[in-house]
C-alpha cells in the first residue's frame, strides 16, 4: 500500500515546542506538511511572522491551526482565524466543549463565515469526552451550519471510541472530509479515554486499528495528518526533529508494506 495524499505531522506530537521552531523540525525531518497549535497567551503578532517565514524558506504547507474550543463562557475563534490567515493555514480545527448542539451550530457558523473570505476551512471534530462526540452527531452539526467550507475532521482513534466504522466514512459527502487525523491503538477501548488520547497514541501499524482500510474508503483529496500524541515518543525522542523524522519513517513504512 502506498500513498501520494498530503503527509502532515499534527502539532500535538510535540506539544512542548513552540509552533515556528515546529515548524523547522517538521522541514528538517521531511515531512511536506505540519499542524500549528495556537497558545492564547504566547501567540502575538511577531510569533505570526515567525511561523510565516519558516513556512515560506521550508515550503511546508500548514494543513491546520488548532484548537477553538467552544465554550459556554466563548472561545479565542477570531484570534485563531487572524493567526491562521496570517501564517496561510488551509484548516481550522474546531471542538465544542460543554455547549448545546444549536448554540455551537450558531457560533461555528459564524467561524465559516470569519473563515471563508481567507480561503480557510472549519473542521469539526468529534470526540467521546465533548458535547459533539460521535460522526453522526457531527454530520448533523455541519447539515445545520449549511456552510461550503464547513468540514467534519475524524480522527480514526475517536472514530473507534464511539463506535464509528469505515463504513460510516465512506458514506460522508466527500467535499466534508479535506483532511483526516491517524494513529493506532489496540481494538479494545482503555478505561480512561482521555489519557489515551493524550498521551497513549501508537504509530501507524503498531496497534489494531484498520487504518488501511480507513485510508481507502478516503476521497484521493484527503490529506492525512498523524495525531501521534505519546507520552513514550516525548521520552525517547526529546529532540522534536528525531521525533518527527521517527513518526515519519513508521508512516512511510506503513504505506509501502
Amino acid at each position: 500500500m502506498t500513498t501520494d495524499r498530503l503527509l502532515s505531522l499534527a502539532a500535538g506530537v510535540c506539544p512542548e515546542t513552540g509552533p515556528a521552531d515546529f515548524v523547522s523540525a517538521c522541514a528538517e525531518a521531511g515531512w511536506p506538511a505540519c499542524g500549528i497549535w495556537f497558545d492564547a497567551e504566547s501567540w502575538t503578532d511577531r510569533v505570526s511572522a515567525d511561523v510565516r517565514q519558516r513556512l515560506d524558506d521550508t515550503g511546508l504547507v500548514a494543513l491546520d491551526m488548532e484548537p477553538v474550543f467552544v465554550t459556554p463562557h466563548g472561545d479565542h475563534g477570531e484570534r485563531v482565524l487572524e493567526a491562521a490567515a496570517a501564517i496561510g493555514a488551509r484548516n481550522l480545527l474546531v471542538v465544542s466543549r460543554g455547549v448545546e448542539d444549536d448554540l455551537f451550530v450558531e457560533r461555528f457558523s459564524e467561524l465559516c463565515d470569519l473563515a471563508a473570505p481567507h480561503g480557510i476551512g472549519c473542521s469539526l471534530e468529534f470526540m467521546a469526552f465533548m458535547s459533539i462526540r460521535d460522526l453522526p452527531q457531527a454530520l448533523d452539526a455541519l447539515e445545520m451550519t449549511d456552510r461550503p467550507n464547513a468540514s467534519v475532521l475524524i480522527d480514526n482513534l475517536h472514530l473507534a471510541r464511539t463506535g464509528g466504522t469505515v463504513g460510516d466514512v465512506g458514506a460522508v459527502d466527500p467535499a466534508r472530509l479535506p483532511y483526516v487525523q491517524l494513529c493506532d491503538a489496540p481494538l479494545a477501548s482503555p478505561a480512561n479515554l482521555i489519557v489515551e488520547a493524550l498521551d497513549e497514541r501508537l504509530t501507524l501499524g503498531a496497534g489494531e486499528l484498520p487504518t488501511r482500510e480507513l485510508v481507502d474508503s478516503l476521497p484521493i483529496h484527503t490529506a492525512l495528518s498523524m495525531e501521534i500524541r505519546s507520552a513514550h515518543l516525548r521520552s525517547a525522542f526529546i529532540d522534536p526533529t528525531d521525533r518527527a523524522r521517527h513518526v515519519l519513517a513508521t508512516t512511510h513504512n506503513f504505506f509501502e508494506r
